[in-house]
């Protein structure tokens, strides 16, 4: 199982969800993402993506005043 990281922070929602799909569907299976991003939409939209798409959230943190960093590994 690798790890990939995707540097989200700048961007508007609904792009950090528009920029996981893209990286998720590069990876094979068993691998994690880690989405860092500071859009406050983000922090219900990117766990809602995840949940729709059957992606289980590893690991969810707050990484400053207005940004978040969270895990989603693909099924």
């Amino acid at each position: 199982m690798a790890q990939h990281v995707l540097e989200t922070d700048g961007l508007v929602c609904p792009f950090p969800v528009v920029e996981a799909k893209a990286a998720m569907a590069e990876m094979p299976a068993g691998d994690e993402l880690v989405i860092n991003f500071d859009c406050t939409q983000g922090t219900e939209a990117i766990p809602r993506w995840a949940a729709e798409n059957g992606y289980p959230v590893t690991q969810f943190s707050k990484r400053g005043a207005a940004e978040w960093s969270i895990t989603v590994q693909k099924a």
